[in-house]
């Protein structure tokens, strides 16, 4: 457990982020004298113009930092607060973050600024050490996945149109570290008409307020869109298509997660409305696995339904994977990217295991050993090269041990735009369904406006008129 003794509260978010960095899943708590129960406490004192930090372990002094300056400016005083903190933490615990300071889901973005103002992929790089704290590492791999978005960017007129997402929340089974809006299947069979004839209407909605600007991407989400039935999942096309001309839109990226979900009717339901894209996630090629985690398959489901796609004439075909699943180490990964090779998809998303707050691993988190490694994340890397892979995409989450990423490594010419447009923010993404979030993107100023969707599907349901008066408010 953690104490934190603080006569302000100005940093206090940014204390917590980066303590949870090197110390995930510690309790922090607020005190206001040093005590023996706590592992650390953290003393931060806000005097004029200054900043006395003491840490404290087990009651006794460990180190302390003093910082000069105006810290009511955050804008020019956070990252010395943050360095501050961090190599108080860092010389206790005897460790190294690779993303040093940086505890957002976008570093991407001070590439993205850097090469804006002109600096160079080396300038770029030296700032994540020197500012950030960061490994040169990941400066790097932030830089190369920059380059590779703006590259594709430049032959893409993002600014002139928007994406639209599509939930459909529905699933065969939770996986143990979901934190996804999803239902059974089978649970929710009796209400997924009336929530596609409510998904529709607020597709209606969409089209008729944004007539006037080009959809460009498209994904289908979840969930997992392919856990409907053949008929209901053309329906769905039909309608969507219907409202939303396929055959204008440049990507559509259906999520075809489990093969426990998928047959080869689905499959040609997909190529015949002509989606470009789709996603089949192993997770893991361990069958053991695979059923500690909930996912009710076997690896070579997911080598048969892969098989299945490529018959349909699918030529696109994402993989997911998680490095750090429960009780698995650098043997398992090693074998689930053997496999992963042989299938040889176009593309391979490297998760990093999150702890989800509201997944049921995060709720039976002691009983597990688990959280990915600097070593298996870049191993993963490797083999994506290997592929003939480069980073495309990039971002992180909360709660990852470790402090890592996640990367969506591609072959040329085979990227998701959606991907990077949803990443870096670049446009509006309408986002339809339960428990979805739409980004209104102000470009003149950057400024970036969320419209939340309800995430109970009963109250989806009966509640769409409400949601599309909110879409209304900020997309009118």
């Amino acid at each position: 457990m953690i104490g934190l003794i603080q006569n302000k509260t100005i940093y206090e978010y940014d204390i917590r982020s980066l303590i949870l960095a090197f110390m995930l899943g510690e309790k922090i708590e607020l005190t206001d004298h040093v005590d023996s129960i706590y592992d650390f406490i953290l003393d931060v004192d806000y005097k004029d113009q200054e900043i006395v930090m003491n840490l404290y372990k087990k009651g006794e002094l460990e180190d302390e930092i003093q910082l000069f300056g105006d810290y009511e400016n955050k804008k020019i005083f956070k990252n010395r607060m943050k360095q501050g903190i961090y190599q108080l933490f860092s010389k206790a615990l005897d460790k190294q973050l690779p993303w040093g300071t940086l505890t957002g889901i976008r570093p991407t973005k001070i590439a993205f600024d850097g090469y804006e103002k002109g600096e160079s992929s080396e300038e770029i790089i030296h700032r994540f050490q020197k500012d950030y704290l960061a490994s040169e590492e990941k400066a790097r791999l932030c830089t190369e996945t920059v380059q590779k978005e703006k590259e594709l960017l430049k032959a893409f007129p993002y600014k002139e149109g928007y994406s639209l997402y599509i939930g459909i929340p529905f699933c065969p089974s939770t996986c143990l570290y979901c934190s996804f809006t999803s239902y059974s299947i089978d649970q929710f069979e009796n209400i997924v008409q009336d929530y596609l004839e409510a998904l529709l209407k607020e597709l209606d909605f969409v089209a008729k307020t944004y007539a006037h600007k080009e959809l460009q991407t498209m994904y289908i989400g979840g969930g997992t869109p392919t856990s409907l039935k053949e008929e209901d999942l053309e329906y769905l096309l039909y309608e969507v298509n219907k409202r939303f001309p396929f055959s204008k839109i440049q990507e559509i990226t259906v999520e075809a997660g489990r093969p426990d979900s998928l047959n080869f009717e689905k499959l040609k339901i997909l190529k015949k409305y002509g989606v470009t894209r789709i996603s089949i996630n192993p997770q893991s090629m361990n069958d053991k696995t695979l059923k500690l985690i909930g996912r009710n398959h076997f690896a070579q489901d997911i080598k048969e339904k892969f098989n299945l796609a490529r018959q349909a004439g699918i030529d696109n075909i994402n993989m997911d994977m998680i490095c750090g699943l429960p009780e698995e180490g650098m043997e398992e990964l090693s074998y689930t990217l053997d496999e992963i090779k042989k299938l040889n998809p176009e593309s391979l998303t490297v998760h990093a295991l999150a702890v989800k707050r509201s997944s049921r691993l995060n709720r039976m988190k002691d009983t597990y050993h688990f959280g990915a490694s600097e070593e298996m994340v870049s191993y993963a890397a490797s083999c994506a090269r290997d592929m003939n892979m480069e980073p495309y995409y990039l971002y992180r989450q909360k709660n990852i041990p470790g402090n890592l990423e996640n990367v969506g490594f591609s072959k040329k010419g085979k990227e998701c735009l959606y991907n990077i447009l949803i990443m870096e923010e670049l446009h509006d993404i309408i986002a339809v369904g339960a428990g979805t979030s739409s980004k209104i993107v102000h470009q003149e100023d950057h400024q970036v406006d969320r419209i939340e969707n309800l995430k109970d599907i009963k109250q989806y349901i009966t509640r769409i008129d409400e949601i599309i008066h909110r879409k209304e408010l900020k997309m009118i």
